[in-house]
């Protein structure tokens, strides 16, 4: 009789998969939405083997079959959280569960027998979906030890809320139903994550469907209608704990990424808009005294500038930097930090999670730097999503927000994907071979073949 293993892409703890070897594919969500290509979106295929002949080329595209889906974030059906006490026995790392933010379908899609060539294996549709757990947009994927956690922004009328998380089957890929059992205050959502040792749950916030989808507004803005909290929620029980405010100039709270060590109990998570200044900022989630608590630790200022800026931002005379993305290596020395408004990606030194201390940067592309690739390519846009391979050497960038905010901020936005070196004792610097061109398609989340620093969840130090 055949004896079951663990999937060897499963690691019990972060340093374990560390070691593990370096990726060789990475799956990247392109998009037409807002490009004026009437065509499907697509999931590309691109080869990140140095030693291939394909390397740093689109080496196949899986169409998919629904104009206007808008893909976004997406993740695994099945990860390092398997090695946890309570997970489900027997799961593989096969499965790519691609969420459409636009029209709230589901493609599960299949990387085996071919992780080069996937193919789609189930789909569900939005009907499905909406019925069983009353929400639509959504937006992020994590595999959990018990099941597939998918938030949400948008409530069943797909233009208020409340948004929230909702589960998937891990055998059947259904929809489960909503997670939350008492929802307290909550009613913005954006991401999630979570110490599944100590059980707590954090959530951010973003915005309603009708604040994001026909782009950034002024309007919701003074309304207060894009979030300024976090949540603290207990995982077991599904219920809201307690809300933390940031203040009310802090808007658009986004990316929770906790330190992958499960004893340490603290993460960060970004606020792309200070109303005051236009700054940015970082804040440091952690437990202390018997409760969670926020702290501001990074502050990124809006940048003066005299050119040509777009009609949103034009009166300001100012370039924000609208910090939308981070991640954290899974060593948990380096914090990256994208700054989609002035074309850079920032590494800080968080060995003192308190007192983060600028690393290493790269600038390319942004309304502010506007530097091209050092291939000598036009970089339009700027580092908008991050990904980092587990062993911290390497880190994708993408440059695709969102296709209203592309055309707001990026008008005429190629889509591309680049790849920046890693010094293990700090400092970045692009490679200039690498240099992916999606063209009109817009290039969004990057997932690589085995996992990445931000696909899977540790219950062991």
């Amino acid at each position: 009789m055949a004896k079951l293993k663990p999937d060897p892409t499963f690691y019990p703890t972060p340093r374990d998969a560390m070691r593990a070897p370096p990726e060789d594919i990475a799956y990247v969500a392109a998009l037409y939405v807002g490009t004026g290509v009437n065509a499907p979106d697509f999931l590309a295929v691109v080869d990140v083997d140095p030693k291939s002949p394909t390397y740093g080329k689109v080496i196949y595209k899986l169409d998919l079959p629904y104009i206007g889906d808008e893909l976004h974030h997406f993740g695994w059906n099945a990860c390092s959280s398997a090695y946890c006490p309570n997970a489900k026995p027997f799961l593989e790392r096969r499965y790519l569960i691609v969420p459409a933010l636009r029209s709230s379908r589901i493609y599960i899609v299949d990387t085996k027998p071919d992780k080069r060539r996937p193919a789609v294996a189930k789909i569900v549709e939005p009907e499905v979906a909406v019925g069983r757990t009353g929400y639509t947009k959504y937006h992020t994927v994590h595999c959990g030890p018990d099941a597939i956690y998918i938030s949400a922004l948008g409530g069943p009328d797909g233009r208020e809320g409340p948004g929230g998380i909702f589960l998937l089957d891990h055998d059947t890929f259904e929809p489960i139903g909503r997670w939350e059992v008492y929802r307290g205050p909550q009613y913005f959502a954006y991401d999630f994550w979570w110490n599944l040792p100590s059980g707590v749950m954090i959530t951010s916030e973003w915005t309603v469907p009708r604040c994001f989808e026909e782009g950034f507004s002024l309007e919701c803005l003074k309304e207060g209608a894009y979030g300024n909290k976090l949540h603290v929620w207990d995982l077991a029980k599904r219920r809201h704990l307690y809300a933390i405010d940031l203040g009310q100039e802090h808007r658009m709270v986004l990316e929770v990424r906790p330190l992958h060590d499960p004893t340490k109990l603290m993460g960060f998570v970004n606020v792309v808009l200070n109303t005051k200044d236009l700054s940015s900022s970082i804040w440091l989630w952690f437990y202390e005294d018997g409760k969670w608590q926020a702290e501001r630790v990074i502050d990124i200022e809006a940048q003066p500038f005299e050119g040509p800026l777009p009609p949103v931002l034009k009166d300001f005379k100012m370039v924000p930097p609208l910090v939308t993305d981070i991640d954290i290596s899974l060593d948990d020395r380096f914090l990256y930090v994208s700054l989609w408004g002035l074309g850079e990606l920032r590494q800080y030194d968080i060995t003192n999670p308190h007192q983060p201390r600028l690393a290493g940067r790269v600038k390319i592309g942004g309304l502010y730097h506007r530097e091209p690739h050092p291939s000598g390519a036009e970089a339009t846009g700027a580092p908008q999503m991050i990904s980092v391979s587990r062993d911290g050497r390497r880190v994708y960038i993408t440059n695709s927000l969102y296709s209203s905010w592309n055309n707001q901020f990026y008008p005429g936005l190629r889509g591309w994907m680049a790849k920046v070196n890693v010094n293990p004792e700090g400092g970045l610097e692009l490679e200039k071979e690498f240099f992916v061109d999606f063209g009109r398609a817009r290039a969004h989340q990057v997932r690589l073949w085995g996992g990445d620093a931000s696909t899977d969840s540790f219950c062991y130090p």
